[in-house]
């Protein structure tokens, strides 16, 4: 189990080479915490998604707890990438996934 410093470093490299890639968009795995209470990982990674995408490093985030065909941001990213409906994680309300769009 990482560190929440690892964890947020390891989320950079993965972004940075998603970006490499030339990727749009990326599901990240960070989990809910282990006691089923929050977790600190989840907090920080979603913290860091905000200010990276108020800084424009990254177009946008759609959080696990709000991906679903109800919510108006993960609706229009379903009708630009089709294949998305089929993403197990999609309307489960999952805390432990984040969708970024880079």
């Amino acid at each position: 189990m990482p560190q929440v410093r690892e964890a947020l470093q390891r989320l950079d490299r993965e972004l940075a080479l998603a970006r490499q890639e030339k990727a749009t968009l990326l599901k990240l795995v960070h989990g809910y915490g282990s006691t089923g209470a929050g977790g600190d990982i989840r907090i920080a990674v979603q913290k860091r998604l905000l200010e990276l995408a108020q800084n424009g490093q990254i177009s946008g985030r759609i959080f696990g707890e709000d991906w679903s065909k109800s919510d108006d941001a993960a609706w229009r990213l379903l009708q630009s990438h089709p294949e998305l409906k089929s993403d197990s994680d999609l309307g489960r309300r999952n805390r432990g996934i984040t969708i970024v769009l880079l």
